[in-house]
């Protein structure tokens, strides 16, 4: 179409344009050829947000709509984006936009009212950590945890993997094995032991250490109702960015919003996909609590996870043969691992290298039953088949993200192993989704990182209204004679009002700065507090006494200044 050479046919396409910047929550104009039209218009999809495309290279009258838009925006590239009547500018600046949560204001829905301020995915360490932290800074908060139940119908309390089927179980079952050897090592020490065999008793052990888990299941679940915390047992599903589905194990549903969601589901054991794997065996998540002796077992793996096992299962008398694909702790310094692998062969541990499994078979049904393995070399055409009572698998962990929603609230998952790349804040892709503990891409899967990661999370998001900064300039002695960088060097301390006016932060910009901190770096590591400081008599005249005698909040707008000595 010709270019309008007319002032009301300029006014009234430019009615046209207003209004539809007007009636539309996101507006985009765009070139359907367009690389970074294409880019906002992905973003907005992976928003789960709703925008109305006008594609200015397939309408008769594209050019003019252009040509005014850069009369009324100063902006004639496209994209050319407007959120709720404001508008963004093009790919770079809306991208920026997102990033910086601008965005997601500009959407309104940092106004809305939620049923919660933040909703936490999992009730392991992590998530444990974050809640009770964010509820301490006055937030209104709900955990949701339920554990789907493994192919062998094992399911747990509160309190994550490391807990219930972890580091927990796992070093209660390695001490019971060093008791075992330890009664060997007593006759040489003089001990008068009976000459007969001691004999271990399973279903003792493990009702023990499940007994002692319930309790800590238990006293997790009073630390959240302390704290205010609700925790729900159920199931959740993203179904908006800002509204979960949670179902229970009756399949009761029920729908919960929060103005912030923190993902922290951890992982779960991966199978193998052969033959008779889910039926027959076993992993880390059934062993701590079967209800039987496993007998004689097969640990297939050569992680962490299968050696701790089969050690304390050899240590506690079995027979035990770890079967490995390649090397023992991929990893890790190679040097160790062989020789924790030396150490496992001299206690009587098995190793068949460089066999994988192909098929897991039931010779007969029991406490423990019979199982036959066939396994094949990663080296050759040779197959071999062994029998078994228990077969552990221990290859590996999945994150546990796949079927919780996160496409529909927009979070950006690694296709090849479910892992959540986040920002060094854990924020995700979308600005009010953060992630902690094992799903993370890339991150250390330990639980005390967990821990300080949730912990350090809530205290980033929420704590600001518990903080008090106090602060001053001051000017040195030793600049007043020659009138130096008068009120140019500046202190600040930040304190923690919830733990006491506690110091947890320490910033100091003037002479001999080194020297300065170190002293109170160290009164820092002892829980230093603002009391501490008021209270404590200042050595004059130097610039560390002004820590001594602050008294204005930055939150206060005070003078600062310093007038006298």
């Amino acid at each position: 179409m010709p270019p309008i050479d007319n002032d009301t046919g300029r006014n009234q396409l430019k009615s046209r344009i207003q209004e539809l910047i007007d009636s539309n929550q996101v507006l985009v104009f765009s070139k359907s050829y367009c690389p970074f039209c294409v880019k906002v218009k992905d973003l907005f999809k992976e928003l789960n947000v709703n925008c109305n495309v006008v594609e200015l290279d397939l309408i008769d009258d594209g050019s003019n709509y252009q040509e005014l838009l850069l009369e009324m925006t100063r902006q004639k590239t496209v994209p050319n984006v407007f959120v709720n009547k404001t508008h963004i500018g093009g790919c770079d600046k809306t991208m920026q936009a997102h990033k910086d949560g601008i965005l997601q204001k500009l959407l309104c829905r940092e106004n809305e009212v939620y049923e919660y301020d933040l909703i936490v995915i999992g009730g392991g360490s992590g998530g444990l950590a974050c809640s009770k932290e964010a509820a301490m800074l006055g937030k209104k908060v709900m955990v949701l945890d339920y554990v789907v139940p493994t192919p062998k119908g094992n399911t747990w309390g509160l309190g994550g993997t490391c807990v219930n089927v972890g580091c927990i179980p796992k070093k209660l079952m390695h001490q019971t094995a060093l008791l075992g050897t330890s009664m060997q090592d007593a006759r040489k020490f003089g001990w008068e032991l009976p000459e007969e065999t001691v004999k271990h008793n399973w279903e003792m052990m493990k009702t023990a250490v499940n007994n002692y888990i319930g309790s800590l299941n238990w006293g997790y679940r009073v630390a959240l109702r302390d704290k205010n915390v609700n925790y729900v047992n159920s199931y959740a599903e993203f179904i908006e960015p800002h509204k979960i589905k949670a179902t229970n194990k009756r399949g009761k549903e029920t729908f919960h919003t929060a103005a912030k969601f923190i993902l922290a589901t951890g992982e779960r054991p991966r199978y193998m996909g052969i033959p008779g794997d889910k039926e027959y065996c076993i992993t880390s998540d059934d062993l701590f609590s079967l209800p039987h002796c496993p007998g004689k077992t097969l640990v297939i793996g050569a992680s962490y996870v299968a050696l701790e096992c089969g050690g304390f299962l050899a240590g506690l008398g079995l027979d035990v043969t770890v079967m490995v694909r390649s090397i023992l702790l991929r990893g890790f310094d190679q040097d160790m691992a062989n020789r924790a692998g030396e150490h496992m062969e001299e206690h009587g541990v098995k190793f068949l290298r460089k066999y994988v499994p192909v098929k897991v078979e039931e010779l007969e049904a029991g406490t423990p039953g019979r199982l036959k393995v066939t396994a094949k070399s990663t080296e050759s055409d040779e197959t071999i088949e062994g029998e078994y009572n228990t077969v552990l698998i221990a290859v590996g962990r999945d994150a546990c993200t796949g079927k919780i929603g996160l496409d529909q609230a927009g979070v950006k998952v690694n296709p090849k192993n479910g892992k959540v790349p986040v920002n060094d804040e854990e924020q995700t892709n979308v600005p009010h989704i953060y992630a902690i503990g094992d799903i993370l891409e890339g991150k250390w899967e330990l639980t005390p990182v967990a821990i300080q990661a949730g912990k350090l999370l809530a205290r980033r998001l929420y704590a600001g209204a518990s903080l008090k900064v106090y602060h001053s300039l001051f000017w040195p002695l030793e600049f007043t004679v020659p009138n130096r960088d008068n009120n140019k060097c500046y202190s600040k301390i930040i304190c923690n009002k919830l733990d006491n006016d506690r110091v947890i932060g320490f910033h100091y910009l003037g002479p001999n700065a080194g020297e300065v901190t170190q002293g109170y770096g160290v009164a820092m590591k002892c829980g230093l507090t603002k009391e501490q400081l008021d209270n404590t008599i200042g050595i004059h005249p130097t610039c560390a006494e002004i820590f001594t005698t602050m008294e204005v909040t930055k939150s206060s707008g005070g003078d600062i200044t310093q007038a006298g000595c």
